[in-house]
């Protein structure tokens, strides 16, 4: 940031309130004197690309999960949002805390946009020439990959943005008991984005969850742990509408007694990934146009407790003994953190999954 007294809190939070407003699309019609001055140093013009790079990175800054993924929509930073409108952005923000628009407005937007305030702050003081980077976490989103004769697409942001991939697989507990849709692992994102809500965000149906609990009922499994490594499949809900056209859940995270933790074993992941391409490839000739894309996270790298090489290594074996056999699927990965795409990256790249 440049010398001179410390940029006014207040002041930051109204320039990052109209921004709220107007949405990034917008930047260069809006007067933004302070946030310009903090991104370019001072710079003449309205340096919208640079106040887009400060936002991108303060939102990049703030702890992972409800926060950060709420501060992404409310701005129109997050894939995907950045042309809605402020009513559009400010309502999936608010379903990302599990509230009505008008509580999110009242008690959440303000602690959001506070936040961002404070990273924007931050961020500009380290940048001494107006050079404020952003973090890959919004900025690069997708990167092609290659391993050895193998092509895949590595997406780095949150699972629920995914579009037109026709099978997303899950990671689940064995009870196949979904979490709370406030929550921020990936089941609790799909479920929440998979309901179908009413004009004013109301919840009219839980879908993935009510065909989970639906498909637990057919096969005697309601109440009762599945082995490791079952996979349950279920339509996508309004997930539909980006392109989704099934949700492998797939049973890898065996509950801790007495605790809130997992135990996840790496062979379960692989066994779970093999039965996620036995299923896919079971039901792709009987369905038009036929299933030709699956995505897949790291299973088990959340509460599950498994390094990001360890989950990683266990999918990857997987999917490379499914290629090998001329298997034409089109895989995708996906991961929230740039450390989580990182490794696996440097995996590939350098043959060690």
């Amino acid at each position: 940031m440049p010398n001179g007294p410390a940029p006014d809190h207040a002041a930051i939070l109204g320039e990052v309130k109209a921004v709220r407003r107007a949405g990034i699309v917008r930047l260069r019609e809006l007067d933004l004197p302070l946030l310009s001055r903090l991104a370019s140093g001072r710079q003449p013009g309205p340096g919208a690309p640079a106040v887009e790079r400060l936002l991108t990175t303060a939102v990049s800054r703030l702890d992972g999960g409800t926060l950060r993924d709420a501060a992404a929509y409310s701005l129109g930073l997050a894939q995907g949002t950045r042309d809605w409108s402020a009513a559009g952005r400010r309502r999936r923000a608010a379903e990302v805390y599990g509230v009505s628009v008008e509580r999110f407005r009242k008690h959440h937007e303000p602690m959001v946009l506070g936040q961002v305030a404070e990273q924007v702050a931050h961020a500009a003081a380290e940048a001494p020439h107006g050079d404020a980077r952003p973090a890959p976490l919004i900025g690069e989103t997708h990167r092609e990959l290659r391993a050895g004769p193998y092509r895949l697409t590595l997406h780095v942001h949150p699972v629920d943005l995914l579009r037109d991939v026709d099978v997303i697989v899950a990671p689940a507990n064995v009870y196949f008991a979904l979490p709370e849709p406030y929550k921020s692992s990936i089941s609790a994102s799909l479920r929440r984005a998979g309901a179908l809500r009413g004009p004013t965000g109301e919840l009219i149906e839980d879908r993935v969850h009510d065909e989970l609990r639906a498909w637990t009922v057919r096969h005697g499994a309601a109440g009762r742990a599945v082995q490791p490594g079952t996979v349950a499949v279920t339509g996508p809900g309004a997930l539909s509408a980006q392109g989704v056209r099934r949700i492998h859940h797939a049973a890898v995270a065996v509950p801790r007694a007495g605790t809130n933790d997992y135990d996840v074993l790496p062979a379960d992941v692989t066994r779970a990934v093999t039965r996620s391409f036995a299923l896919l490839a079971e039901e792709s000739p009987h369905v038009a146009p036929p299933l030709r894309s699956v995505c897949l996270p790291l299973l088990g790298a959340g509460r599950g407790g498994l390094a990001p090489e360890v989950s990683f290594a266990a999918v990857w074996a997987a999917v490379e003994a499914e290629l090998a056999r001329g298997a034409e699927w089109e895989v995708h990965l996906v991961v929230r953190e740039p450390t989580s795409a990182e490794v696996i990256v440097r995996m590939l790249e350098g043959g060690r999954a």
